[in-house]
């Protein structure tokens, strides 16, 4: 049900009965290696383009998550994807082999909270009783559609960030054993002006605050209510942006454990990542690898991804305009106890 103005109340506690993460070789390398269930070792995968590339790594996500739950593709009722592609290419051709009914979005890298939202609200709602939510990006489609492709070598500034070639997915179900979701707050369209792609985590830094805030006021709660809050890709330039920025707003983060998904999946000291992970998938591998299992081993009770994105598209940067950002916010506790497989 709405919560205030822009939350949903999942009362009937969707469960995430099953969850995967799979991606490449810098994201192996990093310091949460241990919590994906597949490191590929070379960026190409064996597949013919970078874009089947992706495209596999979403089949393959999908695929675990499934298998997790202990059901098959035939049980997946509704699937809900996208991505960073044209036309969401990489979540459409992975439809096709899911076999499932698909429901295409599109949040840029917000896309894995924005699908997980939506997948809890079609259960909660009982339209539903197992719907799978995913999303994927690789470094070099990204590359190749956003920026430059790799083979042209450009340099990248301190604040550019590094593309998490990934992807994550989870089942949601109206019962098992797992994770619940208690609610999702569904983000605005915040755009102060900012035009440099090279910049991306200043550009979606407002939009992240916006969403927090919000979450706060429609559900009555605060910073201390959660053991984590943690951004989607705003890294090390937007991290401290939205800090700062809900500081000044009177939301401080002091007594809370805040950080972010972009900080998390490299090491930004010793790998060349620039200012950090983004990506569709660098909220995804980190929410449904990580940090799913540090709820299931006890070591956090609730937690709130706050998944970041940057809604701009190579025609719209090159014709000048701005980028706008949003940011869609999921609460989840590890619910029953039973700590269902992650």
């Amino acid at each position: 049900m709405l919560k205030g103005k822009q939350s949903w109340w999942f009362a009937n506690r969707p469960v995430i009965i099953g969850a995967s993460s799979v991606v490449g070789p810098e994201e192996g390398s990093g310091p949460l290696a241990e919590s994906f269930d597949l490191v590929h070792p070379e960026l190409d995968m064996q597949q013919k383009s970078w874009e089947k590339a992706e495209r596999l790594l979403l089949e393959q996500a999908s695929e675990f998550a499934v298998q997790k739950a202990g059901l098959s593709r035939q049980d997946v009722q509704f699937y809900v994807g996208g991505d960073l592609m044209n036309q969401i290419i990489s979540s459409s051709f992975a439809a096709r082999a899911i076999g499932a009914p698909y429901i295409g979005v599109f949040g840029a890298c917000s896309t894995s909270m924005e699908s997980l939202a939506l997948a809890c609200q079609l259960v909660d709602s009982g339209a539903a009783e197992r719907v799978l939510a995913g999303t994927a990006s690789h470094n070099c489609t990204a590359e190749k559609q956003f920026r430059y492709p790799t083979e042209y070598g450009s340099q990248k500034p301190p604040t550019a960030q590094f593309t998490v070639t990934g992807a994550g997915a989870a089942l949601v179900a109206a019962q098992g054993n797992g994770p619940v979701v208690e609610c999702a707050t569904i983000g605005k369209v915040v755009d102060l002006g900012i035009k440099d792609p090279f910049n991306m985590g200043a550009a979606m830094a407002p939009a992240a605050v916006d969403t927090i805030q919000a979450h706060f006021n429609d559900t009555g709660r605060s910073p201390g209510d959660y053991d984590l809050i943690v951004t989607g890709d705003l890294a090390g330039v937007g991290h401290p942006i939205a800090k700062e920025l809900l500081m000044k707003n009177g939301v401080p983060m002091d007594h809370t454990e805040f950080n972010d998904c972009g900080l998390l999946v490299y090491d930004v000291e010793k790998q060349k990542v620039q200012a950090g992970g983004s990506g569709c998938a660098c909220s995804a591998v980190v929410t449904y690898g990580h940090l799913l299992k540090r709820l299931a081993k006890g070591e956090l009770k609730r937690i709130l991804v706050v998944a970041t994105g940057a809604l701009l598209s190579p025609i719209s940067f090159q014709q000048g305009e701005s980028i706008p950002g949003i940011a869609h916010a999921v609460a989840i506790t590890a619910g029953n106890g039973e700590g269902g497989e992650a």
